[in-house]
């Protein structure tokens, strides 16, 4: 059984403190990329460890496991080569690259050399049609390959190379990657700083440049931040915003000498310049309810049409703010649970539902006497028994 190190557990930890503690389950997604990233794979000790730090059973985390194809469950090898050979890439001759490589590796789909150092796969979709056909190695794009092409890069890895992917960052292991998409940055020296756009995602920038449709001021040359660059950004952001929030110092109550005849607290004592009180200016002295704009379209809709005393919308149109009411009493549901009951009869087991049970009963005793003196006799249906 495998015992994981301090780093993944640390890692772990780190994972399930990014999600709110009663939402700590959603981490399992990143946790399961994480043991992966340590044995290759997830195997049952990485199962049982998901559960164990999440508190679900391990049927819960093999659920999620089985179900997406990115969580392997058996050993894999360094490279995972995955080949589409999905419509548009079939069209442009994917299946004949995962025929050639299949052929030459001698393994078939989701299958692993004997030096455990290539996976191969063929996938439904790399969603990269206008760069078909496509495989990718650990994730990483090849672009327009063709057999001989495909051959190629595995025998580089094979060999110990890392070629260079048409688009994307510089290859990296499989384990590597899991530790990735388990949401950790690629301490590599350099890792991210080869690779570059394609041409079919470029052609889409320059035809809307050409056309003055194109996001004022971008460059599509802009560095990535780095993490300290990106949280000081976000600080700062946050204490604008914070300062925008902050309430306006109210201003000093008008004196009756202030020239309006108005007294303090009444329509009209406002000074000049100053907005008129909510009350004095709508006549209401109904509390404030934030609009419903403040809620998603969906929550806002459903409001609308059935609003309950949970969900008061008094600003939505043709809706009323519901009260609670008294609950029925005890005698009243009885009452109609008996009535309804009385108007729908259960069918009995031996006769399909609205049947009358006399005429029935009836052909079975006609059809037992006719069985016992010999000759057929009618029933009162009209058929013979």
């Amino acid at each position: 059984m495998t015992v994981f190190t301090e780093q993944t557990r640390e890692r772990a930890r780190e994972i399930i403190a990014r999600y709110p503690a009663d939402r700590s389950r959603s981490a399992l997604l990143p946790l399961l990329h994480l043991v992966q990233s340590e044995e290759g794979y997830v195997s049952p000790a990485g199962v049982e460890f998901c559960a164990e730090v999440l508190g679900l059973n391990k049927a819960q985390v093999g659920a999620v496991a089985t179900f997406y194809t990115m969580y392997k469950r058996k050993p894999t090898g360094d490279f995972l080569v995955s080949v589409c050979t999905n419509t548009m890439c079939n069209v442009l001759g994917g299946q004949e690259v995962y025929d050639t490589l299949a052929e030459h590796l001698g393994v078939g789909h989701d299958e692993t050399t004997a030096d455990g150092k290539i996976t191969l796969e063929h996938a439904e979709c790399l969603a990269a049609c206008d760069y078909g056909p496509v495989m990718t190695v650990n994730y990483d794009f090849f672009d327009g390959v063709d057999p001989q092409g495909a051959l190629g890069v595995v025998e580089e890895l094979r060999a110990g190379g890392r070629p260079m992917p048409t688009r994307g960052a510089r290859l990296c292991t499989l384990k590597e990657m899991a530790v990735q998409l388990a949401g950790f940055a690629d301490e590599r020296e350099g890792a991210v700083a080869d690779g570059g756009p394609g041409e079919p995602t470029l052609r889409g920038l320059r035809l809307a440049e050409q056309h003055g449709i194109s996001v004022p001021g971008f460059d599509p040359n802009t560095p990535i931040r780095s993490k300290a660059e990106a949280d000081q950004a976000a600080a700062q952001a946050k204490a604008a915003e914070a300062a925008k929030a902050e309430p306006a110092t109210a201003p000093p109550a008008a004196s009756p000498a202030s020239g309006n005849g108005a007294k303090p607290g009444t329509p009209g004592s406002a000074g000049a310049g100053e907005p008129a009180p909510a009350a004095a200016a709508s006549g209401s002295t109904a509390p404030d309810v934030k609009a419903p704009d403040d809620k998603s379209p969906q929550v806002r809709t459903a409001e609308t049409r059935q609003p309950d005393a949970q969900t008061a919308v008094p600003d939505a149109p043709g809706t009323k703010v519901p009260t609670d009411s008294t609950a029925p009493a005890p005698r009243d549901a009885q009452k109609a649970e008996a009535a309804g009951v009385a108007a729908n009869p259960p069918a009995g087991d031996g006769k399909p539902a609205g049947d009358e049970a006399g005429a029935q009963q009836r052909n079975l005793k006609e059809a037992e006497a006719g069985a016992n003196t010999g000759p057929a006799v009618a029933s009162e249906t009209g058929g013979q028994k």
